[in-house]
């Protein structure tokens, strides 16, 4: 009696294994780690992969950050961990994945790491040897995927030269917050010829941005010639005004803005403006 009535037990114990594991098969994988290529002959660069399902995946963003884009990655206690979270990038990275986008966060590069990166080496060929590597890189883990070059503030110095030094290379480039000017801290994008960049360029900026060298009256100028989505409204301002926490960095139209962009790289209907 014992043994006629474990087998049903066990048949079904292993039915529900095997449902399990067929439905945990099915569900799209996620991963977070720290990727490190090799473009130049003693020097690597590294960035943070974010993804679910690289099956699933149309569209990779690959994001830098302003300041002088120095994350410091590192992996602590089986966790990623890197610098400042502030930036409007790096604190919104969980909004640009899902199972169609994958994130891929830019850190300085292994010789850079000191003091991050200056407007004169984001422009240089050094910058592109690494991130070409980066973008060979994410073409072999995601086949499917278009690749886009995403910069926020000094960030866009190095996503308008990159997106014009590798051409076909990329799918599409999108400037957030751009330094149209130069400053004490470099030239930022002043005298830059936008139309060179081959690929489709996408321009992002807040109405009432209030950096002095990104001023909106020059996004939307550039605008007339581009596609631009004006940001409007947010949360009132808890940093400098050049600073992240601020509409400089979209502070309270996270979500919206993003979408805006998402929507932009998988070629839905996206808004001209948000507010």
């Amino acid at each position: 009696m014992r043994k006629s009535a474990f087998r049903p037990n066990r048949a079904r114990a292993c039915a529900a294994l095997w449902i399990f594991a067929l439905l945990a098969s099915a569900a799209p994988a996620s991963a977070e780690e720290i990727v490190t290529v090799s473009g130049r002959k003693d020097a690597t660069q590294s960035y943070l992969l974010m993804y679910k399902g690289s099956a699933q995946t149309k569209a990779v963003a690959v994001l830098f950050p302003g300041g002088e884009g120095l994350l410091k990655l590192r992996s602590e206690g089986g966790s990623v961990k890197f610098g400042s979270g502030k930036n409007f990038l790096v604190r919104t990275r969980g909004l640009f994945r899902d199972a169609e986008v994958a994130v891929a966060i830019i850190d300085s590069p292994s010789d850079q790491q000191r003091l991050g990166m200056d407007d004169g080496f984001r422009a240089s060929r050094a910058h592109v040897e690494d991130i070409a590597a980066v973008v060979k890189d994410l073409r072999a883990r995601f086949p499917r995927g278009k690749i886009f070059l995403i910069g926020t503030s000094r960030g866009t110095v190095s996503a308008a030269h990159l997106g014009r030094s590798l051409g076909d290379a990329v799918d599409g480039v999108i400037l957030t917050s751009t330094v149209f000017y130069g400053d004490r801290y470099g030239s930022g994008l002043s005298g830059f010829d936008f139309g060179a960049i081959k690929a489709p360029l996408l321009l992002v900026h807040h109405a009432h941005d209030g950096c002095r060298p990104c001023p909106y009256n020059a996004a939307e100028s550039l605008g007339r010639r581009f596609p631009l989505v004006t940001v409007r409204g947010g949360k009132p301002a808890q940093s400098d005004q050049c600073e992240a926490l601020s509409a400089h960095g979209y502070f309270g139209k996270e979500a919206e803005t993003v979408k805006a962009m998402k929507d932009w790289m998988l070629g839905q209907p996206f808004p001209k403006t948000v507010e």
